[in-house]
């Protein structure tokens, strides 16, 4: 079958095309024949080393398609069952892919596979960001950074259906648009304003209760004098690189604020957290209350292309990868 390995840590031009086995699943495994994969910069974080791992590997966390064979002991699941996986170890960027039942959910119907490989990772990290990492209610406002962007759309409409009010980050005109269209009260362009400044302005000088920054160093200071009185940051992402150390003196002296760094794989860790995780996106997509953008779908073996573009800051939503 065709995958995508990155040889070595570097750039995108450490990915190659590659035939390899099909795996076969083994007690407790499903094989999964996918029909898309998802995009996530979590892929080029390990691509380039910054989160270390053993090379070559085939990338990608993210996909869904049918499930092709069963093992031992999988209830799960059975043959022609659609199935997806937002958080499913490596080896996404393939024609098919083996991961254990516990880490896969069902696609329930109106989720197709190319829905459901756009949204699972983005649209979980969303979720636990939203409802469990900082409980948003109605009447609170908060800020998503990169809002455009695949988790920043996901983050926007969801705090919207809750009753928030969304100030967004973008880097430029066209995003800052999307971004208006899907969720966003207001949008700063984050390349050419003071974003901490205009967020006073916009609130009165009060701040957000809540930032949501998926983008890293360029943007956390920002996200810092944003923040009202024990408000909190959650800074998620390193789109821009590592998000440099914070003393927790300038917590104090910023108004007793609180940081954090979350990742999925902690609001995810047993099976159960995967399926109501799952089972609240799901439900909002349902509803309407949150539409997935598919902003652009590549071929597999176009997967260098794509990162070349994710990294350039070239695209919108969601971005798949099609065998």
């Amino acid at each position: 079958m065709l995958a995508i390995q990155a040889t070595k840590a570097g750039g995108p031009e450490v990915l190659a095309a590659v035939e390899i086995d099909t795996p076969a699943p083994g007690p407790g495994q499903i094989l999964i024949r996918q029909q898309a994969a998802g995009l996530n910069f979590i892929d080029t974080y390990q691509r380039s080393g910054l989160y270390p791992m053993s090379y070559p590997a085939v990338l990608g966390q993210e996909g869904a398609g049918v499930v092709e064979a069963i093992g031992e002991g999988v209830t799960r699941f059975a043959v022609g069952d659609l199935a997806g996986y937002g958080l499913g170890g490596l080896g996404g960027y393939a024609e098919a892919k083996v991961i254990d039942q516990g880490r896969a959910v069902k696609l329930p119907a109106g989720v197709d596979a190319r829905v459901a490989a756009a949204s699972l990772l983005k649209g979980m990290t969303a979720e636990f960001l939203i409802r469990r990492c900082c409980p948003v209610v109605a009447g609170d406002t908060i800020l998503v950074h990169a809002a455009a962007g695949g988790v920043g759309l996901i983050l926007a409409q969801w705090g919207k259906a809750i009753g928030a009010r969304v100030i967004g980050t973008a880097g430029s005109e066209a995003k800052a648009e999307l971004a208006l269209a899907n969720g966003c009260e207001s949008v700063i362009l984050y390349d050419h304003e003071d974003v901490a400044k205009r967020v006073r302005e916009l609130t009165d000088g009060a701040g957000v209760r809540v930032v949501y920054d998926g983008v890293g160093a360029a943007t956390l200071e920002g996200s810092l004098g944003s923040l009202a009185r024990r408000g909190l940051l959650a800074t998620y992402g390193n789109a821009s690189g590592p998000a440099p150390p914070v003393s927790p003196l300038q917590l104090m002296r910023g108004g007793s604020l609180f940081l954090t760094r979350p990742t999925l794989g902690d609001y995810v860790a047993t099976t159960d957290e995967l399926d109501d995780s799952a089972a609240a996106l799901f439900a909002h997509i349902a509803s309407g209350a949150v539409k997935i953008a598919i902003g652009a779908e590549y071929p597999l073996a176009e997967a260098r292309a794509a990162h070349e573009a994710l990294e350039a800051r070239k695209t919108t939503g969601s971005t798949l990868l099609i065998p």
